[in-house]
């Protein structure tokens, strides 16, 4: 087949896709948290989509999922019915994330009929930083209220939520083909075990080699990928920056993931030449990774204009 193949349309079905085909899958779909208020988020994906992969993946593919916090069970629900094996789940943590609350002093405020004392103006701007993507709402000049009431003030700078600090990236296995043990089923389709050597986490300039019996190239990469050093005196942990908008003038993206995380999740579920699926291709940083890593690429996206900013990324590739 030939190394990329891009679709403009929907991925449910995956008709173009014969069976047990594909060698590792990799995607980003809707988490169903109407993100943004962006209407493909309002729920999780049809779960006909992951028994169309699962049809399509060879047997023992594994594949990387990503997912939000409150509603990854339910995905990983839909994904075992569909007779994958919940493998493992994968965090991408970072300490930048930005916390989805509100002060409930200024409702209650409201609910009392009590107007709010108006301390100030944030210059706000969702996003990190000003003139970011379009999509972001930048430099709003939004009054700084502080509660009034009596009641308000006892719970004042009381919320709804905690500052989210990682990603759920939920690790898939489709079983092996029946009655074939693991190096049976890796001779017969190439799948069947995690690509744990292209994924060692290399020892830092004078660290000296850990275990009993260490590794010359480096550790065993940990299902946490760090966006940021914790500082916690045993930093070995893949490090891997959260995107900053406008990286690429044309490309913004709500969701957009670092080609780097998605060259981890590829390197550790695959090995050279093999075919990577992402029916949720969004602006192709997935596609962009495969290739980058010697790896062929099938993405699907029904949104015209993501589906041209994927287009010319990977072109560039």
């Amino acid at each position: 087949m030939n190394k990329i193949k891009l679709f403009n349309k929907s991925c449910y079905g995956l008709e173009e896709l014969e069976k047990n085909s594909i060698d590792g899958l990799a995607t980003d779909p809707p988490y169903g948290i109407s993100f943004q208020g962006h209407e493909w988020d309002k729920s999780l994906p049809n779960p006909q989509i992951w028994e169309d992969c699962y049809k399509t993946l060879k047997y023992g593919a594994f594949g990387a999922v990503f997912s939000s916090v409150r509603l990854m069970h339910r995905l990983m629900v839909n994904l075992e019915d569909a007779g994958f094996i919940i493998k493992d789940v994968l965090m991408w943590a970072y300490l930048n994330g930005m916390p989805k609350s509100r002060n409930v002093a200024l409702d209650i405020d409201k609910e009392l009929g009590v107007e709010s004392d108006i301390i100030g103006h944030y210059n706000y701007v969702q996003g990190y930083k000003k003139g970011g993507a379009e999509n972001y709402y930048a430099d709003q000049q939004k009054p700084k209220l502080q509660t009034s009431s009596n009641m308000g003030k006892k719970f004042s700078g009381a919320g709804l939520g905690i500052k989210p600090a990682y990603e759920p990236i939920i690790l898939i296995q489709k079983p092996l083909e029946k009655g074939l043990t693991v190096a049976q089923n890796i001779i017969k389709y190439g799948t069947g075990a995690l690509n744990l050597e292209e994924t060692r986490i290399p020892y830092e300039k004078g660290e000296e080699k850990v275990g009993h019996n260490p590794h010359p190239i480096g550790r065993v990469a940990a299902n946490i990928v760090r966006t940021d050093a914790l500082n916690d005196g045993y930093d070995k942990f893949f490090l891997i920056p959260k995107v900053r908008q406008k990286k690429d003038e044309y490309n913004h993206h709500p969701t957009l993931k670092p080609v780097e995380i998605m060259q981890h999740l590829i390197k550790l579920i695959s090995f050279e030449d093999q075919i990577i699926l992402d029916p949720f291709m969004g602006s192709g940083s997935t596609g962009v990774a495969a290739l980058i890593l010697n790896r062929q690429f099938v993405g699907y996206e029904l949104e015209q204009h993501y589906f041209n900013i994927a287009q010319q990324r990977i072109s560039k590739v």
